[in-house]
């Protein structure tokens, strides 16, 4: 299968060096012996700590699912959904999950793929025909000493595979001050109603923001890949993953918006004070639209996500049932952007220390470089969203964790403490 791959540019000229992979070793709770079970007192720690956020006015209300040997070891349903409610957390809490829609959208993709609908290697612009005039854009400074944007031709199309990747140069225009980013923010590509197409257009009219394959960069990519996947199979990206995953699943509340006058009131709320979730826009899990995000819209419940985790630590099987073969299994969870690759990083690479990055997921490679390593196994998988969803998947350990809440601005403090004492309960 023919990989392209361009320089590693960082910023001010560097080039980033990318650590080598340190052999596996148990320290503190990374690389914990396979075997290892859940001590229930220690395992209580994470519940206490939770119950204090919500007591803080932290957050709302959380849910945490354990799942190991494909039994739970912990459930439990802390705090309210909506604190104007009062309205307690419940099952059937329906949570927005913003980027952890990308694993459910990546994987019905690789669905595709498998069944050789679509291929890694086929340009966006042979779905898309506009992306053939898309350009990088490169910042220069003008006469009058002001920066000024350049457009240049990439030295090759953005692929499939890079969407997948997050390499293909499509970004977000919400964070960060590049002038390709200001350049989104400025074209207003949230404006109006516009369907998966008309948003696909909107961006491929825009600039990339760095050569294909040559930075690992977050933004629209799995927008685009959902419009790919409506103009592969002829249905809404809606329609396709109810077809392929979410109805064979039992995933019923999965959506891209909640349509239910009756289950409108079982949506999660942050707090008042932390109900900004700085994705560009202002849009509610309640409030549909034309849009069905691949990339970041989708709404879940603990059961339902649950049954997606335990299908993807089973390696793409759940009931009897394969849905995706080994090998394009194998392929959406190994490391496509580490030493080697050609692509680059910088300090918005949102894996994290000690993650690489599969075709959906961030994929753990090393310990890291902190003292001790964070918890977790070679080989887990990982990702989360601006709303504060959380999922860890282990096969090492044979178990998963998934972590609903809505707290956009305290998530980057919760998500890892949670992770900690999740771990510090695993003995041998």
């Amino acid at each position: 299968m023919t990989r392209f791959h361009g320089l590693r540019p960082l910023f001010g000229g560097l080039f980033f060096a990318a650590a080598m992979a340190l052999p596996a070793f148990a320290e503190g709770t990374y690389e914990i012996p396979p075997g290892a079970h859940f001590n229930p007192e220690k395992l209580a720690k994470v519940g206490d700590y939770l119950g204090d956020q919500i007591a803080n006015g932290k957050i709302a209300g959380a849910i945490l699912l354990i799942q190991q040997h494909d039994k739970v070891v912990y459930h439990e349903m802390l705090g309210v959904r909506d604190v104007a409610t009062r309205e307690p957390m419940t099952d059937d809490t329906i949570f927005r999950l913003f980027s952890m829609t990308k694993p459910i959208t990546s994987f019905v993709a690789m669905q595709l793929i498998d069944e050789g609908k679509m291929s890694l290697d086929d340009p966006v612009s042979k779905y898309i025909p506009t992306f053939a005039n898309v350009k990088v854009g490169v910042e220069t400074q003008a006469d009058d000493g002001k920066a000024a944007l350049d457009l240049v031709p990439p030295h090759r199309p953005p692929t499939i595979y890079d969407l997948l990747t997050q390499t293909s140069g499509i970004t977000y225009g919400f964070y960060g001050n590049s002038l390709v980013r200001k350049a989104y923010v400025a074209a207003d590509i949230y404006g109006g109603d516009p369907d998966n197409a008309e948003f696909a257009e909107r961006i491929a009219k825009l600039p990339l923001e760095m050569q294909p394959g040559a930075l690992w960069d977050y933004g629209h990519s799995t927008d685009i890949l959902g419009r790919i996947m409506e103009v592969v199979s002829g249905k809404s990206l809606l329609a396709i993953e109810k077809d392929r995953l979410l109805d064979p699943l039992g995933m019923k509340d999965t959506a891209f918006y909640v349509t239910d006058p009756a289950k409108k009131h079982l949506i999660a709320k942050p707090v008042p004070n932390d109900s900004d979730f700085r994705v560009g826009f202002v849009g509610y899990a309640d409030a549909p639209t034309k849009w069905e995000s691949g990339g970041g819209g989708m709404v879940t419940t603990i059961a339902d996500f649950a049954r997606f985790a335990q299908m993807i630590l089973h390696r793409g099987k759940l009931g009897g049932r394969q849905y995706l073969s080994e090998k394009a299994f194998k392929d959406m969870t190994t490391d496509h952007v580490g030493p080697g690759s050609g692509v680059g990083r910088d300090y918005l690479y949102f894996p994290g220390d000690g993650f690489g990055f599969g075709l959906g997921f961030a994929v753990r490679t090393n310990p890291g470089n902190a003292r001790p390593p964070p918890p977790g196994d070679l080989g887990e998988l990982k990702w989360d969203g601006a709303g504060g969803c959380y999922f860890v998947v282990d096969p090492k350990q044979d178990m998963f964790f998934v972590l609903l809440q809505q707290t956009p601005s305290e998530r980057q403090k919760i998500q890892p403490m949670v992770k900690k004492l999740i771990y510090e309960a695993m003995e041998n």
